[in-house]
């Protein structure tokens, strides 16, 4: 497929496009791949298409405010930025590049603990900044490894930990086992200074022999896959700003969540990534805030490309948004410019939809702007 030029860009799918041309095969098919079939990737996106706005009309729209807050923070608007992992594969300026860009719109940013820029450079990139930074984290074997990354955050500035919780071990991603994933030689896992954090190398013959890739050996020799609930009380024991959890898809485990103390919810399937046939984002997030019922802030990520499709989130109960792929894809094409053109566009749709709906601030959008359409099986 050929690439789009730069004046042809108009939507979100036409920075994939130039992406899917422009990276190499080991970036790209990381990025991209998901778990086994891709089910449940496809499904994230195809989700959004069962549900059904349903506009008013005659509400004087001629004034649209999309502002909001997470976590009690002031972002400009409900659309923010996912964590994802190696982004200077994307970019030579990668993370740094992203967080300039959600200064520039004024929203919030999750930082990826597998970074290509540390904690630090991606703080020092936006200095003076209050658009709100996140740390995502994962929970390592090496437990002062784990609260070293939490205290380097506050210190820095970040203003809350989003603590994944899917990944136990790396679902089965196909291409990356095809192409034996492993991060570029001139990159490190730059929060780490330990080499067998910081490297994500060939797969040992161990793991060769089971299929693995680079970076599910690395998962299985770091990441601690005995956690359970109290290692959430254990983030929250260390931490002195908020801590969500990232990777929620039931009422139940959303109810346990909030038990543990966590101080919000992102409903994620890590982009289709860990177990494939897991439902949609969106098809659980109305459960998932019924579950919570108002006792924390619930986002979502996964599948989101249109501004329709936040506004549908936004009317099944989330509190915003959060883009993964897509803010890779423009990074890929223009570095910090290619995210702020990438966030104008959706944000100018979502404008667009509130209008047409009859909404004029994000508080007006309810339940009643959406109805679901019959859900096929998987």
């Amino acid at each position: 497929m050929a690439p789009v030029t730069q004046s042809s860009f108009v939507s979100l799918d036409d920075f994939e496009i130039h992406a899917y041309a422009r990276l190499d095969r080991n970036a790209l098919d990381y990025y991209r791949s998901g778990a086994q079939d891709m089910i449940t990737v496809r499904e994230n996106q195809r989700a959004f298409d069962r549900i059904v706005v349903r506009p008013r009309v005659l509400r004087d729209v001629s004034t649209i405010d999309m502002q909001t807050t997470v976590q009690g923070q002031p972002i400009s608007s409900p659309i923010c930025i996912a964590p994802t992992a190696m982004q200077r594969m994307a970019h030579p300026e990668g993370e740094c590049a992203t967080a300039r860009a959600s200064v520039r719109k004024d929203t919030c940013m999750v930082l990826s603990s597998w970074s290509t820029a540390s904690i630090e450079d991606v703080a020092a990139s936006t200095p003076n900044s209050h658009a709100p930074k996140w740390l995502q984290l994962y929970i390592y074997k090496d437990r002062e490894a784990t609260k070293r990354l939490i205290e380097r955050a506050q210190d820095s500035g970040y203003t809350a930990i989003a603590l994944t919780v899917d990944t136990p071990f790396l679902g089965r991603r196909l291409a990356d086992i095809r192409n034996r994933f492993q991060l570029p030689p001139h990159l490190t896992m730059a929060n780490f200074s330990d080499q067998g954090k910081a490297q994500v190398g060939k797969a040992d013959a161990a793991s060769a022999a089971d299929n693995a890739s680079g970076l599910a050996a690395y998962v299985a020799s770091q990441i601690d896959p005995t956690l359970s609930w109290k290692h959430v009380q254990w983030v929250k024991s260390v931490a002195r700003i908020p801590v969500l959890v990232k990777g929620i898809l039931t009422a139940e485990d959303a109810r346990l969540a909030v038990d543990a103390g966590v101080d919000g919810i992102i409903v994620s399937n890590h982009g289709g990534r860990q177990i494939d046939t897991a439902p949609a984002t969106i098809d659980v997030l109305e459960e998932v805030c019924r579950a919570v019922a108002g006792r924390v802030e619930v986002y979502l990520d996964g599948g989101v490309r249109r501004g329709t499709d936040v506004f549908k989130a936004l009317a099944l109960g989330a509190s915003a948004v959060f883009l993964g792929r897509p803010v890779l894809w423009a990074l890929s094409y223009n570095g910090e410019d290619g995210v702020v053109e990438m966030l104008d566009m959706i944000n100018e749709e979502l404008r667009l939809t509130m209008a047409l709906a009859g909404c004029v601030n994000i508080s007006d959008i309810s339940r009643d702007h959406v109805r679901m359409l019959a859900q096929p099986r998987l």
